[in-house]
């Protein structure tokens, strides 16, 4: 009897595709998310969540692991007018605890474009393994303004 190797080919796309199980809003309690914001295109440094700190403009939004970026998007925009604004660019990162030391970490997940169409739009928190305890730090963009280039997050 001959042996065989057997190889698994699961690619991350697939492994990225697991189905999601729906959410039943009414009967599923919120989660408190907890979002800080900037105006000028870029993320929060890390350090700036250390020690038992967070940056001060904190907006918090009662939600869903289900929530789509585009849903906490127009959440956003209700709070700050100006980034109504048509071709108004945000920038998603969830900042989490480094499991391995008394720190934050920082990873981008994706962006909205305020007006159009994306294909980040229908991306989920639950999707990008968010936990609930981690925040949510949104880089906003005015039109006038070009965002900087993506991977542009200041360690420290």
């Amino acid at each position: 009897m001959e042996k065989m190797a057997v190889e698994s080919r699961v690619t991350q796309e697939e492994i990225k595709k697991e189905p999601e199980k729906p959410i039943d809003r009414e009967k599923t309690c919120p989660l408190l998310l907890r979002v800080f914001t900037t105006n000028n295109g870029r993320h929060h440094r890390v350090d700036e969540f250390s020690r038992g700190n967070v940056p001060t403009n904190e907006l918090q939004i009662y939600t869903w692991m289900d929530a789509t970026l585009k849903e906490l998007t127009s959440l956003v925009k209700e709070v700050y007018p100006e980034a109504r604004k048509k071709g108004t660019h945000f920038s998603f990162a969830i900042v989490f605890p480094d499991p391995k030391r008394p720190c934050y970490r920082v990873k981008e997940i994706g962006s909205t474009i305020s007006g159009r169409k994306g294909t980040d739009d229908s991306m989920t928190l639950q999707s990008q393994r968010f936990q609930i305890g981690d925040y949510l730090d949104i880089a906003i963009t005015l039109p006038n303004r070009a965002p900087p280039p993506p991977g542009r997050i200041r360690p420290y």
